[in-house]
């Protein structure tokens, strides 16, 4: 997830860049600067000449109609509904015949007896409550049996993502009296209540009526945190490398973090990926003496160079472990890592796997599919008899796209089995990890990761066994030459075609010295009339369609199908996809396709465009790989620069309009519906989020940028005075259509 550097603290650490590798890009060039209001409206000619004058660039059941097996015959094939204008309003806008309200939002109570969340700073039991920064989702109906359905649309289990907490400099200013403590040592009190908040939730939501709730009381509702005992499983289960104090024989871990983009499984499960996890661990001066060996590599490639400070203090809330974890120094005397925290962060950034319908079950951390700044997790199409693949994106700057290939094939039976979880472990704990290299051909690789590759073995990290490679797949990933990618956040795989989509949601890194053909644009953008912002500004939309549709080609092709941009700008460099105002956006982040619809539905997390209008959902019906051609970028310069890159079919009014603007500094994520399609169900991620934290303090309500979504009606608080939640809502159509159609 992502927000510009010049936006609090709480957004700015997502811009975390630790690959120094030399994978491959374009040599010398000269530098471009861009100006969105300027040049970027301009000629393509005008834009040319101020380029090659430029200084250099500088471096996130209850429906009528029952479900319908997706085809190619009975996906949309145009959009039903008016696009929406842009808009800076503090509001969620949809569009006209459709209905949103609020469900479910942060400090929500979650068992009975529970008091309603109050909003003041003074609520506690967060371990019970909605978690904070709602994120990847998805909707698991159940039947009146209390059994999981695949037609009930009237009733079933929410599982999302609680990715983080609205913070400027180390205080959660939204969660705390007063806006909380920001020096050191942080209080105990204020930090039991930050970890509560993060992780996972799983709560029973029920249409009465024609009115969607959430049931406080359920059996079903249940919170993960970051202090709760989760499994490891796969290569790493048992490695020395996750031997810690808590977890002698690395069986476990202690809590899971960050959690971001979702998935869900053929069987019934739903996944988890951990992002940015490393922030919340400090590495003190001394540490790289007092190590001595080859850790130091892989800590630096993941964030915690020596020195490293954690994003909100929680190592100084006191000598107990679940606070003084947070601390990764090698103090102890022990060779194995026992006596101190030295291995503790091994234990953070995988993709968890949650079974919503048994309470009494532990979440597992899946291991065989890498470790990284994990987004979304997409399943490729079933095919009984083969593998399953498992596409994954490493949402950093200048990181990779990765795809994971079961051992096991796919059997049938398998997607109503009882023990989910075990079916877990079947398809999930053994098989084999890829990075993708892109071609400028419009084709690429996927480089297994594993012993034996010559580059692997040779690599300066000298890797010691299967679960390592795993444990520390960038450095992995590094030595293959794996593609930089522009933050590759969620992705999604088209119902039909099996082609999996990626959003590249910006790369503030992207300089004409690393364009290449997969990540093909850079310029400067001006907001507000005085911020600049460089490299690949708005972001893209990417997919890929392995060789003759099999999930274990080593083989692909691709191209983009969009690239965001503002209606305005020069066609020739940044409007690649001829974006109309009904269409621009910047930043793609959640990315999502409706099993009714085949709609491709796009949500922003956007700080370039804000200035112009708050973030976004659009709706999208893409064609195929293939479908459009090849543009070439002429950046000129000595030697001349430039780059062709593979463009799909421009989208038309019918195929691409902006369906919902969400509330003040919100980002739009996580998203599922009903099995019938009626009802889809979409969170609202930090509204408010650049309120000052000295208004806080201050009491000052009315300097908050934001009040939703009380002023919409919802919970505690005046309409002009509460604190900002982030919050899922429902979206309905009013004559109880399909959504989008």
């Amino acid at each position: 997830m992502n927000k510009p550097t010049d936006l609090p603290l709480s957004r700015s650490f997502d811009d975390e860049n630790s690959n120094t590798s030399n994978n491959p890009s374009f040599d010398s060039v000269l530098n471009a600067r861009l100006s969105r209001r300027g040049l970027l409206r301009g000629s393509v000619g005008t834009a040319a000449t101020a380029l090659f004058g430029s200084l250099a660039l500088s471096a996130c059941g209850g429906g009528d109609d029952d479900p319908v097996a997706p085809t190619s015959d009975n996906l949309n094939t145009k959009l039903g509904f008016g696009a929406i204008d842009k808009s800076r309003a503090d509001a969620v806008i949809v569009p006209a015949g459709y209905t949103a309200s609020v469900i479910y939002a942060l400090g929500d109570p979650l068992v009975a007896g529970l008091a309603a969340y109050g909003n003041l700073g003074n609520d506690s039991n967060y371990e019970n409550r909605a978690g904070d920064h709602h994120d990847g989702m998805d909707f698991f109906a159940m039947g009146s049996d209390n059994a999981r359905s695949a037609t009930a649309s009237d009733r079933g289990l929410l599982v999302m993502n609680h990715e983080a907490t609205t913070d400027t400099t180390r205080s959660s200013h939204f969660l705390h009296l007063a806006g909380g403590t920001t020096t050191l040592p942080r209080p105990i009190a204020e930090v039991d209540k930050e970890v509560a908040i993060h992780g996972i939730s799983v709560v029973e939501v029920k249409k009465t009526g024609a009115n969607w709730g959430y049931v406080q009381a359920s059996g079903f509702n249940r919170r993960f945190t970051a202090l709760t005992e989760v499994d490891i499983t796969g290569p790493a289960r048992g490695d020395a490398l996750l031997v810690t104090p808590y977890a002698p024989t690395g069986l476990v871990t202690r809590g899971t973090l960050n959690n971001c983009g979702s998935g869900r499984t053929p069987w019934g499960t739903y996944l988890s990926g951990e992002e940015n996890w490393f922030q919340y661990y400090t590495r003190p001066a001394g540490d790289n003496a007092a190590r001595g060996d080859k850790s130091v590599l892989a800590l630096n490639r993941y964030g915690r160079a020596e020195g490293a400070a954690s994003r909100h203090g929680w190592e100084t809330a006191g000598a107990d472990s679940k606070y003084a974890r947070f601390n990764i120094a090698k103090t102890g005397a022990s060779t194995d890592g026992s006596d101190d925290f030295r291995n503790e962060m091994n234990g953070m950034g995988y993709i968890v796997e949650v079974d919503p319908f048994d309470a009494t079950s532990r979440a597992k951390k899946r291991s065989a599919l890498g470790r990284f700044a994990h987004e979304s997790a997409a399943f490729s199409k079933l095919v009984v008899g083969e593998p399953l693949a498992v596409y994954m994106g490493d949402d950093s700057r200048n990181e990779y796209i990765y795809k994971y290939v079961s051992t096991a094939v796919w059997s049938a039976a398998d997607a109503n089995a009882a023990d989910r979880l075990a079916t877990g472990a079947k398809y999930l704990d053994d098989g084999k990890l890829y990075v993708a290299q892109f071609n400028v051909d419009g084709t690429g690789t996927w480089i297994e990761l594993a012993l034996g590759n010559t580059a692997i073995d040779a690599a300066a990290y000298d890797f010691a066994n299967a679960a390592d490679v795993r444990i520390n797949c960038r450095l992995a990933a590094d030595a293959v030459g794996a593609t930089k990618m522009d933050r590759p956040e969620w992705c999604a795989t088209h119902p039909t075609s099996g082609e999996v989509y990626f959003t590249l949601t910006n790369n503030s890194n992207r300089t004409l010295a690393t364009v290449d053909a997969a990540n093909p644009r850079v310029y400067s953008d001006v907001r507000n009339a005085a911020t600049v912002q460089s490299g690949n500004v708005n972001g893209h939309i990417l997919r890929i369609k392995d060789g003759a549709g099999n999930a274990a080609a080593i083989s692909f092709t691709w191209d983009i199908y969009l690239f965001g941009a503002e209606a305005g700008a020069s066609a020739g460099f940044v409007n690649l996809s001829s974006l109309t105002g009904d269409q621009d956006f910047s930043s793609p982040d959640g990315l999502w396709f409706s099993p009714n619809t085949g709609i491709c539905w796009i949500q922003t997390d956007d700080g370039a465009y804000t200035d112009a209008t708050n973030c976004m959902m659009l709706a999208g019906i893409p064609g195929t790989v293939g479908d459009g051609g090849t543009k070439t970028l002429n950046y000129g310069g000595t030697p001349a620069v430039s780059v062709t890159t593979h463009v799909g079919k421009a989208p038309t009014a019918d195929t691409l309009r902006r369906f919902l603007v969400g509330p003040k500094d919100c980002e739009i994520t996580g998203i599922c519906e009903t099995p019938d399609g009626k009802t889809l169900f979409v969170n609202i991620q930090h509204p408010g989020e650049g309120t000052a934290l000295a208004d806080v303090v201050a009491d000052n309500t009315a300097a908050y940028t934001s009040h939703w979504p009380a002023n919409a009606g919802y919970g505690a608080g005046g309409a002009t005075t509460a604190r900002p939640r982030s919050a899922t809502i429902v979206i309905t159509k009013n004559d109880g259509g399909r959504i989008g159609s």
